[in-house]
């Protein structure tokens, strides 16, 4: 079935929806997925070695502690790759980049970057370069699939999201691939409380709250909890209400939401001054210039 339909279908049950993001937001496993096993994995495939801290280092910035946290998994790729050619250290050892431009090419004209969109656009490509991109991306997901176990949600976040679920319709909004997203909501036994878990396969997390929540609810009964600018983002492409979990501050931030945030945000008060100060917070814990510029 059509996974664009499967979001048109879901029919209000609540007065209030709740768009929720996974990685990094609910689940204490951003840090360890990009650290352990996305950048090892890049180092590998795209022959980085000679400059593997450098590459750290800036794989961390992009994915982790920057504006583009939370950006899904290909154009995240390419930002890297960017900001390694402008890297002196990168410039000195004479390491060659691989080429993104078939890549880019793709991520513009395609909205569901996964695997398997990818793969079908290989069969009609011969760059090795974008069959390169496929082979790192598999493989990150089948090493995380069987080495990552038993990660726990943050502290505070599974009563929040049980709490939330009693007044909401609720949805996971993620650009994780829907098997691990399944799989990792199932192992807490918090699944039970989400109508929907929508991933990568899905389309984008502004098309997840527009196909799922738009216009079945007011824009001030639609919440998207997340802990990058792209769920920000998502929440602001339809004029919806959005609440961030700070990276550093998820604990906190959780219990913010479960004592205080979501009963505003059910009397109507969310919007305006109370959620103005929540996302300056937000937007100054994620800088757009790289460290080692400042």
């Amino acid at each position: 079935m059509d996974n664009y339909q499967l979001l048109k279908d879901l029919k209000p049950c609540k007065e209030f929806f709740t768009g929720i993001d996974s990685d990094g937001c609910v689940f204490d496993t951003m840090e360890i997925k990009q650290k352990e096993f996305f950048i090892p994995c890049g180092i590998k495939y795209f022959n980085l070695f000679p400059i593997s801290g450098t590459v750290r280092e800036t794989w961390e910035f992009v994915n982790l502690y920057s504006v583009y946290r939370g950006l899904n998994r290909f154009p995240a790729l390419v930002k890297v790759f960017e900001l390694l050619g402008q890297r002196k250290e990168v410039k000195e050892a004479g390491v060659e980049l691989p080429e993104m431009e078939t890549l880019k090419e793709w991520i513009k004209g395609e909205t569901r970057l996964g695997n398997e969109s990818l793969r079908n656009y290989c069969k009609k490509n011969t760059d090795p370069s974008l069959h390169t991109v496929l082979e790192w991306s598999e493989e990150i997901n089948k090493d995380i699939s069987k080495w990552l176990k038993a990660i726990s949600p943050f502290r505070n976040a599974p009563e929040c999201i049980r709490k939330i679920s009693h007044d909401a319709d609720c949805i996971v909004v993620s650009q994780t691939p829907l098997e691990a997203l399944e799989r990792e909501w199932k192992e807490h036994g918090i699944d039970r409380f989400v109508r929907f878990i929508a991933g990568q396969e899905h389309g984008t997390k502004t098309e997840h709250i527009a196909l799922g929540a738009k216009g079945k609810y007011p824009d001030d009964s639609i919440l998207v909890i997340g802990d990058a600018p792209g769920d920000m983002k998502a929440a602001m492409d339809n004029n919806v209400l959005f609440y961030p979990v700070i990276p550093g501050k998820e604990v906190v931030s959780w219990g913010r939401l479960k004592n205080e945030a979501f009963d505003r945000f059910l009397s109507g008060s969310f919007r305006g001054v109370y959620q103005a100060r929540l996302l300056k917070e937000f937007k100054k814990a994620l800088p757009e210039t790289p460290q080692w510029e400042r």
